[in-house]
């Protein structure tokens, strides 16, 4: 295994390529541009195809396409970029087509600026789209994290037939870290059934999400709604720091997770018992943990790039059982660890920063 010092951005694209990709398209938009400047030289060296669509609606629909040949695909972009691919990523979560989309989210709403955010958060776990669809969504907080679940993101894709959402953001994409290049084995996922590989003696295949015959929608929809539920019981990833002896725990994902922690150490350091919980797949959340917790302690603390999403789900699964808080800064403003450091050290204050929930 290689350990090379990488930008967050060229980490996806080169997992990316180590994972299978053959088939990329997307549309430049900072600040994930190094994914497709990194791909479009890439990826023809390896038999893969890179596009450079017209728009954002024509990148996704090609994924659309290539997806349903059988082919490993991926896109990226960033926040108004997604907003144009979710009609088409409602119709790949509806044809049940594996596909990864990775997301460095930018400050908005609107064009927004160019810094790092956490704003798509409802965007992202929600589906996004119209109907009623989930994705399975990674949110990494290191380089290496970037790189593992990437590969990952794939793997998943492919069998559990779905698109995969990557949710970073301009501080991740833009940094660099030494990456162990780790590479596992990869699965040969049976694709025979529903790829779309020319019928040469053998009945067509169909991929359709227009569903008209009586009852017909309705019963697709709960097939996917139980494999949604499957993903809830089996899905699941999070990582938890000094949870075992604390009193507050604070709940963070991706680079706010990784600046929290530097002021949750500090804390602990002056004997406060303050834990993070940081979910690594926003859907499925880790509900059910945060409810075991809740019942032992009195307070959660929820810091986010935005203002204010993310606790939400936090507060639904709490239900009651302990106070929430957040913090948080909309608009592309990056919280300092000292900035963490500066809100919890004050939590009992309830000052303007930290608004109760």
């Amino acid at each position: 295994m290689n350990k090379v010092l990488m930008k967050g951005n060229e980490a996806v694209a080169e997992a990316a390529v180590q994972a299978g990709l053959k088939f990329y398209a997307g549309y430049p938009i900072t600040p994930q541009n190094e994914i497709p400047e990194y791909l479009s030289k890439r990826l023809p060296e390896v038999g893969g195809v890179f596009i450079q669509a017209e728009s954002e609606i024509a990148a996704i629909n090609m994924i659309y396409g290539a997806s349903a040949c059988g082919v490993r695909v991926m896109t990226s972009s960033s926040s108004p970029g997604i907003s144009l691919k979710l009609e088409a990523i409602s119709y790949l979560a509806a044809a049940e087509l594996p596909a990864v989309i990775v997301n460095m989210m930018r400050g908005g709403p609107g064009l927004g600026n160019i810094s790092g955010s956490q704003a798509d958060y409802f965007q992202a776990v929600k589906g996004g789209g119209h109907g009623d669809y989930r994705l399975l969504v990674y949110a990494p907080f290191s380089v290496q994290e970037l790189w593992d679940y990437t590969i990952l993101a794939f793997e998943k894709a492919d069998e559990l037939r779905t698109p995969v959402i990557i949710l970073g953001d301009g501080v991740i994409a833009q940094m660099m870290e030494p990456v162990i290049q780790r590479m596992p084995e990869l699965k040969n996922f049976d694709k025979s059934s529903w790829a779309l590989t020319g019928a040469k003696g053998r009945p067509s295949r169909i991929i359709r999400t227009l569903l008209m015959g009586e009852g017909e929608l309705e019963k697709h929809n709960w097939k996917l709604q139980e494999k949604y539920k499957q993903w809830k019981e089996k899905e699941v990833k999070y990582e938890t720091y000094f949870i075992d002896d604390s009193e507050v725990v604070v709940v963070a994902f991706g680079s706010a997770a990784r600046i929290a922690l530097s002021a949750i150490k500090k804390l602990r350091q002056q004997g406060i018992k303050i834990g993070l919980l940081r979910p690594v797949t926003l859907f499925p959340f880790p509900e059910e943990l945060i409810r075991q917790i809740a019942q032992e302690i009195e307070r959660f603390i929820v810091v986010e790039f935005n203002a204010g999403q993310m606790v939400e789900d936090v507060k639904l699964a709490v239900n009651g059982m302990s106070e929430v808080y957040f913090y948080g800064r909309p608009g592309g403003n990056i919280i300092t660890a000292e900035d963490v450091y500066e809100a919890l050290s004050n939590m009992t204050a309830k000052e303007q920063v930290m608004a109760k929930i």
